[in-house]
């Protein structure tokens, strides 16, 4: 993606089923659990940009002796600050104590992110502040164990003010109102009224207490306290959670809009945002790897037992397209393969820009993430042009001669790496002008490969903003003095926010929402931005069930062919000499490459869940208003 598109976070747990002796006697190393963390979190680093965090708990700790430890950071290599900052306290442990590594009892008792359980984070947040204090995982602490809890998480609700609400409706007075500490302490109040309840139901048949805190452990019910928490939320998520007792849960929504998938064997349970990632880390087949049921948790139980239970009624599955479009490594199999197929679908439209002109044609990709599409579009255009070639070899007829038939099967897509992004440059100056200037050189290119005769065709897997395309990508690739410039985008137009999980908030961002306010204005419509506003403002105060997407009437009036040509109007230098085209895959062409996962809520507005509906009228109104502030 040539625009900068802050990813969304990823989630990473383990529970080692087994006791720690068992993994010292067959791996050598009683960090068996960790060292897999530190790869189920390092190949997920694309997904988050601002910070990671990791929690770790012990199991069956005398009482006066640390069993949960956590570590956040926000530095630039957080997973590798991390890791670097527990692995010295094992160094530590070699240095001073030599032996003791073996020891796994002393290793327990003395030496934090020594246990069975891990939740790992790594963030990028789309609500507050970049700070460590912002970073997953989060703790709700309490003196019984069975209260304690460790919550992280890839998610963003809708509905944080409702949700808000209700906290100050049971009694509490939270220290911050984001949709974090919100499900925290959500979750957390029915964990205290599940313990209280089990605790007077039972007091008079425990002994002791002390016996009490055991017989608490034993009994608590996650899917109940999962269920009484999650029933009023509206949003995407995967959360992961780990209670001081020894129980974790991984819950997803009921749309199944944010990815999660596990692996369990009889050693070890293993939960991430991205298959790929676990089959990578665990060294296991595909079909050994499940999906989280949506509106389901995976409940791991603290004597081992594990099940996946209902929390709340699934939806129709609106599993996120921009995973498979971006977010997730492409290394998955059938993302790869759905890439490929997004490149292939698009090739007619390319075909019709380029008027057939294969040999006069040169094909290249930007960004980096865009090069398994790329791929697609080679093939695509390949298999298009030999349909043209067989033709052409039929029209010579039977006189027809081998240097006749070589010549024209001669012509194939000319493949050439033409722009490379220069990772080292800093946009350093702060002085508008000079900056700009700076911007426009971001990405380099390789001269020589194209001639004032070529249509240049460059795939790129989404535009969100154009800014890129305006300000450096244009104007370098005019360089190469080609004849039309072509950008593909593998993805359909970017129409609206997002608000479960992915930074793309406001409508005054998206380049197609603007190309079509600007046809409105060219064509005296102007008054219909002014009747939407109107629609979306007198919704204001309805419960969001009732809320719908007035903001679809904005582009009503256009085809998406008037609206890319619009865009390209307002992304064009004045200043470059080569005709420029934008083509954007088409809606129905995505559902055909992932047909899975029918998420498509920022192409076509149709939100899976409530909240949606109000967050899209919102952030137009926003729009209307002038008003900079994110719509959730």
């Amino acid at each position: 993606m040539s625009d900068e598109l802050k990813h969304e976070c990823g989630v990473a747990m383990i529970r080692l089923l087994k006791p720690l002796e068992y993994y010292q006697e067959k791996y050598g190393t009683s960090l068996y659990g960790l060292n897999k963390m530190y790869l189920l979190m390092q190949k997920q680093v694309n997904r988050g940009q601002d910070g990671a965090g990791l929690a770790n708990i012990k199991l069956d700790v005398a009482p006066g002796k640390r069993y949960i430890s956590r570590y956040r950071s926000n530095k630039t290599n957080s997973v590798q600050d991390i890791f670097t900052y527990i692995n010295k306290k094992f160094e530590d442990v070699e240095e001073k104590n030599p032996g003791k590594l073996k020891d796994v009892q002393w290793l327990k008792e003395n030496v934090s992110f020594s246990g069975e359980l891990f939740l790992g984070h790594l963030r990028y947040g789309t609500y507050g502040g970049n700070s460590v204090e912002h970073c997953h995982p989060f703790l709700r602490q309490n003196n019984w164990m069975t209260r304690n809890l460790v919550l992280a998480g890839n998610f963003n609700m809708t509905n944080v003010d409702e949700l808000f609400d209700q906290l100050i409706d049971l009694g509490q007075h939270p220290k911050e109102k984001s949709d974090t500490v919100t499900i925290l302490e959500k979750i957390g109040h029915f964990l205290d009224e599940e313990n209280d309840e089990i605790y007077y139901k039972y007091k008079d048949e425990v002994t002791s207490k002390r016996e009490m805190s055991k017989f608490i452990a034993s009994k608590i019910n996650v899917q109940n306290v999962l269920a009484n928490s999650a029933k009023k939320w509206d949003g995407g998520y995967v959360m992961c959670g780990l209670m001081g007792h020894g129980d974790a849960f991984a819950l997803r929504d009921p749309a199944g809009i944010r990815p999660g998938f596990y692996y369990k064997d009889d050693e070890i349970v293993v939960v991430a945002s991205e298959r790929a990632v676990i089959q990578t880390a665990m060294n296991v087949p595909q079909d050994s790897i499940s999906e989280i049921t949506p509106g389901h948790a995976l409940i791991i139980k603290k004597d081992g037992r594990v099940s996946m239970d209902q929390i709340t009624e699934p939806l129709e599955n609106k599993a996120c397209s921009f995973e498979r479009i971006y977010f997730s490594r492409g290394n998955d199999a059938d993302i790869y393969t759905e890439r490929k197929e997004l490149g292939k679908l698009i090739c007619p439209k390319i075909m019709e820009s380029i008027g057939g002109d294969l040999k006069n044609s040169v094909f290249s990709f930007i960004p980096n993430t865009a090069e398994t599409s790329f791929y697609g579009m080679v093939k695509g255009m390949e298999d298009l042009y030999k349909e043209k070639q067989a033709q052409q070899v039929l029209d010579l007829g039977s006189d027809a001669t081998a240097k006749q038939i070589t010549e024209i099967f001669s012509v194939s897509p000319r493949i050439e790496k033409i722009a490379i992004k220069d990772a080292k440059l800093r946009t350093f100056i702060t002085d508008d002008s000079n900056r700009d200037s700076l911007v426009g050189h971001v990405y380099d290119i390789t001269y020589g490969q194209v001639s004032n005769t070529d249509n240049l065709v460059m795939i790129d897997d989404s535009i969100v903003r154009g800014t890129t395309l305006k300000k450096s990508i244009l104007k370098i690739l005019d360089r190469l003095n080609p004849k039309k410039i072509v950008v593909v985008s593998s993805a359909p137009q970017i129409r609206y926010p997002d608000c479960y999980g992915i930074d793309m908030a406001r409508m005054g961002d998206f380049i197609a929402f603007r190309a079509a306010i600007a046809l409105l204005k060219d064509r005296g419509m102007e008054s219909l931005i002014e009747e939407i506003y109107q629609k979306c403002k007198a919704q204001i105060g309805l419960p969001k069930e009732e809320v719908v997407n007035y903001v679809k009437g904005i582009y009503n009036p256009f085809t998406p062919e008037e609206i890319s040509a619009k865009c390209v109007e307002l992304l064009k230098p004045e200043d470059i000499k080569a005709e420029v085209e934008i083509i954007f895959q088409g809606i129905d062409e995505l559902h055909q490459a992932c047909p899975n996962h029918k998420g498509d809520w920022y192409f076509t507005g149709d939100y899976p869940t409530p909240g949606g509906n109000k967050v899209v009228n919102k952030a137009f109104m926003y729009y209307v208003e002038g008003n900079p502030n994110r719509a959730y």
